[in-house]
């Protein structure tokens, strides 16, 4: 069922009025959606929306409400992503799949070995967010993540702004993540979690003293050496398993 992100002031007497140009021309046109037809829509409050189109007009679309209930679309805690930004498509699809994954947000870090410049990371993020605007719609999530401007891996570590902070290393970590989880219960309950991931050409020396000094935990993924983006999806997904787990 298509998924689109409504406002509730869109909502009255039981009907929705979709009248914004990019979800009715993408419900009337890319779609060519007729009356009679399901949509599955979402507010800013989290509360899904089960309807049926009733009148499709030129520039409106108006849904009667069959059913509404709160989206269960989303993690119960705040999971970040803290990434070194990688060429081309592998960026576009660390996007993707991270905003599938349940991640509440996602930091570009300009790492040492940074294999993209910090002008053309600018550039890219207003495409980043489309690309994970896009992915919630189509894996019916909750929220929408946000892409927030670059930073460096000190400045984020300081912060302040999260609970648990790990990153993922290769070749220098000995302990893994559901090692990390068993040394800290309450890891996943009501926390903000960071997880800090490479460049294709991996941390520096100077980046793992700042982990050292810091003391924040470097884990593994096992033996093998991970390309960077999958080491992402990798990473993010052993999370989402010892999450499930811990409850």
């Amino acid at each position: 069922m298509p998924h689109f992100f409504i406002k509730s002031a869109d909502i009255s007497d039981n009907k929705v009025v979709i009248n914004d140009k990019e979800n009715y021309n993408h419900i009337a046109r890319s779609l060519r959606a007729r009356v009679g037809e399901n949509l599955l829509l979402i507010d800013e409050n989290q509360i899904q929306y089960e309807t049926v189109i009733k009148t499709i007009t030129k520039g409106k679309i108006i849904s009667d409400i069959q059913n509404s209930y709160k989206s269960k679309r989303k993690l119960d805690f705040e999971l970040y992503l803290a990434q070194s930004p990688l060429r081309s498509d592998a960026q576009s699809i660390i996007m993707e799949k991270a905003c599938e994954l349940g991640i509440s947000g996602v930091y570009p870090i300009l790492t040492d070995n940074c294999a993209v410049a910090k002008s053309v990371v600018e550039k890219k993020i207003p495409k980043w967010q489309k690309i994970m605007f896009e992915a919630s719609k189509q894996c019916e999530r909750a929220d929408i993540p946000e892409c927030y401007s670059n930073t460096d891996i000190e400045s984020l570590i300081t912060s302040g702004k999260f609970t648990h902070i790990v990153a993922f290393c290769e070749r220098i970590a000995v302990k893994t993540l559901k090692d990390y989880v068993l040394e800290n219960q309450q890891v996943f309950k009501g926390s903000k979690v960071l997880v800090i991931i490479g460049p294709e050409g991996g941390f520096s020396d100077r980046e793992f003293e700042i982990f050292k000094n810091s003391n924040i935990p470097m884990l593994t993924l096992g033996d093998l050496i991970l390309k960077a983006e999958t080491a992402t999806i990798v990473a993010l997904g052993n999370i989402i398993y010892e999450y499930i787990n811990s409850r």
